[in-house]
């Protein structure tokens, strides 16, 4: 059913700025001798490594792509680790890819240009014993077929990749899987393959449901990031998935979307996930596939920055390397011992706390508390207030939101999910677009925010002081269209509501209806004095999550109303930590 429901356009070439040096189809193997420098501005490679560029693989529907492997001069065989996405193969050495570590604030020198934009870098990883595999997937630059965008068919073909490099000679038998974003995904859809020979994967940050993460999160149709994604990648030969078409046509759950899940309850290889609270395209899947997951053995580190300073920080390579070690070259290095946790605390003002053990997450020692919204005095309190006090904005004034605020009396520390549970009412219309968001405020109120990346520069500010949200972190935010809220049973948890996006419920007027409004995980510490404020409004808060993307606005008119206190008692729901 879902291939009937696909929609595909036509691909185009890559083009001149997504082309690395070594791009062009051409196929062989040579050595790259230590000392080889791709361009200038890259690391030179301090071993010899053997480079087998387009090699064919044949998929089990006949359709051919090619891959490109680096890998050891020696005789020992290796394990592969694999990074699988729609980015060129050779797109690390490109001027796309220079543009956005110097966005970002990283230098080119840090990597050897041989690396799949945000794959693991071949420099490092021969040099300690390990191939990697970079193919160019179906549909993409010279491989034959059409490509799909985040499917169950990637994780089919993945399946045949991974077999393939397993009955190589050079490999040991062992494949592996790391790479953030994109290469993040598209793990989850291979590992829930069960391939016999995939041993161990490392998801650092990606989506894990393309409806709720990537083209209808909360129900809205935000598809900026998405006409993005199709139209700056997969180029090829032949044609693409049309997601934005799709979603149009499609725009309520059904197998084409459940196809761009991943069966989560499928994958119980070992897995060493890494999340951030501050990526609003890829925090929510990242959590979601965290939790639901089979694996027995995995291991969840939550950092606080941004995906690429991170996955590229020597310390968090090594970290790295000692997971692929124990599980790829069978080495008892200790890392069963590493804490199947490790959490930051966001300060937002230069004080973070990074790597803090724990068992689970949420940590064991967090309550779920309650802060109930008071119409009338604004404040969020512990206790419902008895009075019913509605609060109302109009869509089309200013403000067209409204603020409720606590006062912490003494340090206190967030960590886990937030959610909001209102009791909202519509006058004029017959639905809303509700955005929502926890901030902290110093004490004199002065909203707070801090940058994931090393750039600090004025265009850095000029981009992300509305937009760019995964670039600067400024709180966790929720949406729902709420003809959207009716509650998926099977997959709602008290901290974590999820939808079923089946169905729409319209409002009439006089209408209040309950809504459960999912925010993004949260690590936050309230120092004595500093504030929370917890928004709702009918406007996009934060902007869009890259920036020159298309910004999605609420389809709002009318007025919206949330009702507080007495039978209607809404509430902020918060994670808070026993001191």
């Amino acid at each position: 059913m879902s291939e009937d429901q696909k929609m595909y356009v036509p691909s185009s070439p890559l083009p001149a700025a997504r082309s690395g040096v070594l791009t062009a189809f051409d196929p062989g193997t040579r050595t790259l001798e230590a000392g080889f420098q791709v361009a200038p501005p890259f690391k030179a490679l301090p071993v010899d490594i053997l480079f087998e560029k387009d090699v064919t693989v044949q998929l089990r529907d006949g359709v051919t792509i090619h891959v490109d492997v680096f890998r050891p001069t020696g005789t020992e065989p290796v394990p592969a680790i694999v990074g699988f996405s729609p980015y060129g193969k050779g797109q690390g050495a490109s001027v796309s890819v220079m543009g956005i570590f110097g966005l970002v604030g990283l230098q080119n020198s840090i990597v050897s240009g041989l690396e799949k934009f945000e794959g693991a870098d071949p420099a490092y990883w021969c040099a300690r014993g390990y191939a990697i595999c970079n193919p160019d997937i179906r549909g993409v630059v010279d491989s034959d077929g059409d490509s799909v965008l985040w499917d169950r068919q990637e994780g089919r073909d993945c399946y045949d990749i991974i077999e393939w490099l397993a009955e190589q000679e050079w490999c040991s038998g062992k494949v592996g899987m790391s790479g953030t974003s994109y290469l993040a995904a598209s793990q989850w859809f291979t590992a829930a393959e069960q391939p016999p020979h995939l041993t161990a994967i490392n998801p650092w940050e990606g989506v894990s449901d393309v409806y709720r993460d990537l083209v209808k999160r909360g129900g809205m149709p935000d598809t900026g990031f998405a006409q993005q994604l199709q139209e700056g990648s997969f180029f090829g030969k032949n044609r693409k998935e049309d997601i934005v078409g799709e979603v149009e046509r499609f725009p309520l759950m059904t197998d084409l979307w459940e196809q761009k899940i991943p069966e989560f309850a499928s994958i119980t290889v070992p897995a060493y996930v890494v999340a951030s609270y501050s990526n609003t395209l890829h925090t929510a899947g990242t959590f979601r596939a965290w939790r639901r997951i089979a694996s027995e053995e995995k291991w969840l580190r939550v950092h606080n920055s941004q995906e690429w300073p991170d996955y590229y920080d020597e310390a968090n390579v090594e970290d790295l390397r000692r997971f692929f070690d124990h599980y790829l070259r069978g080495e008892d290095n200790g890392w069963e011992q590493t804490p199947h946790v490790r959490y930051a605390v966001l300060d937002l003002e230069g004080g973070d706390t990074i790597n803090v053990p724990a068992d689970t997450f949420p940590p064991s020692d967090v309550t779920s508390t309650k802060y109930y919204l008071d119409g009338g005095t604004r404040a969020l309190t512990t206790t419902a207030p008895t009075v019913a006090v509605p609060a109302a904005y109009a869509v089309d004034r200013n403000p067209d939101a409204m603020s409720f605020i606590t006062t912490f009396e003494q340090e206190t520390v967030l960590v886990g999910y937030p959610k909001a549970h209102l009791f909202v009412e519509v006058t004029g219309a017959d639905d809303m677009d509700l955005f929502v968001l926890v901030q902290k405020l110093d004490p004199y109120g002065t909203p707070l925010s801090a940058f994931t990346i090393p750039n600090h520069s004025p265009m850095a500010h000029d981009i992300t002081d509305h937009g760019a949200t995964i670039l600067r972190y400024k709180g966790s935010d929720g949406r729902l269209r709420v003809s959207a809220r009716h509650l998926d049973e099977a997959l709602s948890t008290d901290d974590v509501p999820a939808h079923t996006f089946d169905r729409i419920e319209k409002l009439t007027d006089g209408d209040i209806v309950e809504v459960d409004i999912d925010l993004l995980a949260v690590g936050l510490v309230f120092h004595a004095g500093e504030q929370l404020r917890f928004v709702v409004s009918s406007r996009n808060l934060l902007g869009t999550l890259m920036p020159g993307i298309r910004e999605y606005v609420g389809a709002n008119s009318g007025q919206h109303v949330i009702h507080t206190g007495g039978e209607h008692a809404s509430y902020l729901q918060l994670p808070v930590q026993t001191r």
